[in-house]
């Protein structure tokens, strides 16, 4: 993601983070892509390496790609949270 991206989601962050309970956020550090969702991953970042997505690919693989960085940040303030809540 480009810092402008970025710097724009965190306020939205903090405010999902105060949403979470420590079950919900055990949950979201426990997401994880199904299996076809993982291979076709794969694939389409073969494809971007080899120079080779269409324009209809390189949408779908951004996409991702977006959508991955989103659920990562969220996993990371789920996990932080989570060690807030262990160190009380």
């Amino acid at each position: 993601m480009i810092q402008t991206e970025t710097s724009l989601i965190g306020p939205l962050m903090d405010s999902l983070e105060r949403c979470l309970t420590p079950e919900v956020a055990g949950r979201i550090a426990g997401l994880r892509a199904p299996e076809e969702l993982q291979e076709r991953l794969e694939v389409l970042a073969d494809r971007s390496t080899e120079g080779l997505l269409t324009e209809d690919e390189k949408s779908e693989y951004e996409a991702y790609v977006h959508f991955v960085d989103f659920i990562s940040i969220l996993q990371a303030r789920a996990r932080k949270l989570q060690r807030e809540v262990a160190s009380r």
